[in-house]
Order: structure tokens, then C-alpha cells, then sequence
């Protein structure tokens, strides 16, 4: 047996030489020589024969706890990505209001239509006078004279006006600025997908990662069960003390803490995993659903992207600039006259003498010349100068923090693989000092303590490590959406 790695632990753990010579003697190994000169230094690497070998730990006594019962599961689980996508395209209220703001540009635009199509209305109108006055009018020689009541009533108007815009340049430059916002407002919802996709695809990660945790935290309560079973056996035959079960116990309180902590981050996770498919319940992850599969279906769902311009929340920042500057537009063409065609047929069933015909028709051409209307145009064309200035001050925001975010995710990943290799050593170490400790009190040569800081290490190097694993996934998909695009065409469609 090669002790070259014992040495290395040397300066950590004194006892450990003691140990192998105790093992040693009850295995009815060899007497330990006195040192000889010749004897290998402490750089020389020391090979024991086999029957100096240190004999096997005994099995662990059996242990039984209600909290080592699994966390029951979600009431509802998601069998792979395509459950998940489709559950957050169908319920998510973001993505839901991002459509509805496209359908509301394009109300806007068939608005703006309708100010250059033909406009017909009609009236009707049947006054009845209170106040009159009866008016006896003679007639020819012979007839009886007529009373005329006046003013009339009881009579009936119609009327029907037709209406052409002919000339209204803010009306047709309005109907552009409408299609251009129906085109800020899909970029929007572009945006509210590839958002809704990454955070779907990180509490599913987050709902893996925590039950892992709860996992291990389960399997630190055996453990610590078992080594405190371990020590009132040997307070039993005499060889332990009061303080030993005592810190045992501290050891067992503390794994079942850590068992209550998990499990209730369990349940927020998958309940943050409903909301994100748009679920109020729990939402929890099949077991055959695979971390590395969902990122690449994940990039399948959302393709990468070239150039940071392209990204949906920079170019719907653009656009909404243009839009800006076309309100400007809009504001500076309501200065301008409009001249229209109208045309009017109306009837009257009233007296209106012999000589006028009760049914009229007419064409006319309505110039309209905005002169004064109390500085309204004036105010609205300072409202929409300031809100081109915002847009334009937001398409650059927007640019900065998307370039500092898209350096900050490349750089997460390395960060997080190294943060995993660390954490994989010290997982490795904690291990072994786990199991020379536990040997080593086993042995009579450690004491309690050092049994209960050993165990308590390795369980939260266990649960960094799981962390870590966990947090590189985590990483890769804000890597990749940071510079992807999602389809917003199933979206809008629905």
C-alpha cells in the first residue's frame, strides 16, 4: 500500500500514523522495527506490505428517520422542453401583453386609415314645438281662410353627407407611422419570448439544482444518524463520553435544518417554475429530462444571432425611435390645410312653400385652414420633439447594458467552470478527511469534534459541488440568449 497521500495530510491530521499502527497491531501484523538509517526519508515513497493494510471500516448501523422520506412530488411535472415551451407560449400573461400591444398598434393603424377613406353619415330629426302661434291668412275669393301655425312642428329632416379626404398629408404620413409601430411592437413580443424562454430554461435548471440539494441533504442526515449511532455504541462499552453523543446530536439537529431549508426552496423553485409556464401551482422536472439536451433544444428554440443589433429588445429600441421621429412628423403636418369633397342630400317634410323643392342635393369642396386653436399643436409638437429625444437616449441605453450583459454572460461561464473545479477539489478533500477522521475515531485516536466539523464539511462541499455543477448550465443558457432571437410568429398568432 502506497501512504505517499497520507503524507501529504500529515501537517493536517497527527494522529493518522497512530492510527495505521493501531490497526496494524489488531490485525496481528508485524512489530514496527526501530528506525533504521538506511531507513526511506520522508520524500521516499513507503510501500507496507499487505498484511499491514488497514483492514475494511464495518458497515454502518442501520438507521431509520421520518425527514429521510423523500420530498413528496409536484402536482404537476414536465415530461421535456417541448411541455415547457408550449406551456409558456399558451399561459405566460408577458408574452400574452405583448401581443395584445401588437394588435392595438395595428387598431391604431386602421385609425389612421380611416381619416382618407370615405365618411358617410346620416341624420334624422323630428321637432315638435311647444310655444306657436295660429296665423289666419285669406284665401281666394270664395274659399275659407287657411290658419297657418307658427313655427311649424311636427315635422320630419333627414339628411345623408358623404365625405373624401382629398388632400390631408398628416393622414396618410399617420398611416405609415402606424405600420412602423406594428413593426416595434412585434420586436417586442420577439423579446418578451426570448425572455420568458430563458427564464423557463433556468427554473427548470433551479428546480434540478434544488432537488439535488435535497438529496444530499437527506443523504448527510443518514450519515449523520449513523455516526451518531456509532457514538452511543461506543459511550456504551466505555469508550465515549456524554460530550461525544452530545456534539453527535448538535450534528443530527443541524442535517435536519438543512433538510428543512431545502425542501422549502424546493417547493418556491417549482412554484417559480409554474409561474413561469404560467401555472399558480408547483411545477416539478421528469427525471429523464437531461440538462445538456435542453440546452441545445433551447438554442434550436431561440437561434443565435451575429451581430448584438439584431437582438429583438435593440431593434424594437430602434424602431420605437423611428416611430418617435415620425410623431414629430406627424405633429408638424397638422399645421398644414386639408381640402376635402362632400356631398349632401337631405329631405324635410315641412311647409316650405311652393317655390322651394323639400328634397336637396349638393356637392361642395371643404378647404380647411388651420389658423389658431389655442396652442395645442404648438405643446403636442414639444411632446413629441422630448419623446424622440427619449428614444433615442433609450436605443442607446438599451445598447450598452445588452453589450456589458452579452461580456458578462461569456465570461459567467468561464467563471462558473472554474468555481466547479474548485469546487470539485474540495469536495475530494473533504471526502478524505471525512473518511481518516472517521477511521481515525474508530480507532480511539480523534475526538468527537473533529468528527462533527469533518462530516458538516463535506456535506456543504457536497452541496457547493452540486451548486457549481448546476450553476454552469445556468451560465451557458444566459450565454446563449444573451445573443439569440426567438420567432415571434406562433405567438402572435394565437
Amino acid at each position: 500500500m502506497d501512504l505517499k497521500p497520507v503524507r501529504r495530510t500529515w501537517s493536517l491530521s497527527l494522529p493518522v500514523l497512530a492510527l495505521a499502527t493501531a490497526f496494524a497491531t489488531r490485525a496481528g501484523a508485524q512489530q514496527v522495527k526501530p528506525l533504521d538509517p538506511a531507513a526511506p526519508t520522508a520524500t521516499t515513497p513507503v510501500r507496507v506490505p499487505a498484511a499491514e493494510a488497514l483492514p475494511p471500516a464495518p458497515p454502518p448501523p442501520p438507521v431509520d428517520d421520518p425527514m429521510l422520506v423523500v420530498p413528496l412530488p409536484a402536482t404537476r411535472e414536465l415530461a421535456s422542453w417541448g411541455d415547457a415551451v408550449t406551456l409558456s407560449r399558451a399561459r405566460s400573461t408577458d408574452l400574452a401583453t405583448a401581443v395584445a400591444e401588437v394588435r392595438r398598434a395595428e387598431a391604431q393603424t386602421r385609425t389612421a386609415l380611416a381619416a382618407v377613406l370615405p365618411q358617410l353619415a346620416g341624420s334624422v330629426s323630428y321637432p315638435h314645438q311647444f310655444i306657436t302661434k295660429d296665423t289666419s291668412i285669406l284665401g281666394a275669393p270664395g274659399d275659407p281662410p287657411r290658419t297657418i301655425t307658427s313655427p311649424q312642428s311636427d315635422y320630419v329632416n333627414g339628411s345623408v353627407v358623404l365625405t373624401q379626404s382629398l388632400i390631408n398629408l398628416q393622414a396618410w404620413h399617420s398611416i405609415k407611422t402606424g405600420k412602423e409601430n406594428e413593426k416595434a411592437q412585434r420586436l417586442s413580443v420577439e423579446d418578451s419570448q426570448r425572455i420568458v424562454t430563458l427564464t423557463v430554461a433556468t427554473a427548470i435548471v433551479a428546480v434540478v439544482a434544488a432537488e439535488r440539494v435535497a438529496e444530499l441533504n437527506r443523504i448527510g442526515l443518514r450519515s449523520a444518524l449513523e455516526r451518531r449511532e456509532l457514538t452511543a455504541r461506543k459511550r456504551m462499552l466505555g469508550v465515549g463520553t456524554g460530550l461525544d453523543v452530545l456534539r453527535a446530536d448538535q450534528d443530527v439537529s443541524a442535517s435536519r435544518a438543512a433538510i428543512v431549508s431545502g425542501d422549502e426552496a424546493l417547493r418556491k423553485v417549482r412554484e417559480a417554475l409554474g409561474l413561469a409556464v404560467g401555472l399558480p401551482e408547483q411545477v416539478g422536472v421528469a427525471r429523464a429530462i437531461n440538462l445538456d439536451a435542453i440546452t441545445a433544444e433551447a438554442e434550436r428554440t431561440c437561434p443565435r444571432i451575429k451581430d448584438l443589433g439584431e437582438r429583438a429588445d435593440i431593434a424594437a429600441a430602434q424602431q420605437r425611435a423611428v416611430v418617435a421621429e415620425r410623431n414629430v412628423a406627424n405633429v408638424e403636418r397638422s399645421f398644414l390645410p386639408t381640402l376635402a369633397a362632400q356631398s349632401t342630400l337631405a329631405s324635410t317634410t315641412a311647409q316650405i312653400g311652393s317655390g322651394t323643392p323639400r328634397t336637396t342635393w349638393n356637392v361642395s369642396a371643404v378647404l380647411s385652414i388651420p389658423i389658431w386653436d389655442g396652442g395645442t399643436r404648438y405643446g403636442a409638437l414639444r411632446s413629441a420633439r422630448a419623446l424622440r429625444e427619449e428614444a433615442t437616449l433609450q436605443v442607446e441605453s438599451a445598447r450598452r447594458g445588452a453589450t456589458v450583459g452579452v461580456e458578462q454572460a461569456r465570461r459567467s461561464i468561464s467563471v462558473a467552470e472554474a468555481a466547479l473545479d474548485v469546487a470539485r477539489e474540495a469536495r475530494k478533500l473533504a471526502s478524505g478527511v471525512d473518511q481518516l477522521t472517521q477511521t481515525a475515531y474508530r480507532a480511539g485516536q480523534g475526538t468527537s469534534l473533529e468528527l462533527v466539523i469533518a462530516a458538516s464539511a463535506l456535506r456543504q462541499a457536497e452541496v457547493e459541488l452540486a451548486l457549481r455543477e448546476f450553476e454552469v448550465v445556468r451560465a451557458r443558457l444566459e450565454a446563449l440568449f444573451s445573443l439569440a432571437r426567438c420567432d415571434s410568429a406562433s405567438s402572435t398568432a394565437q
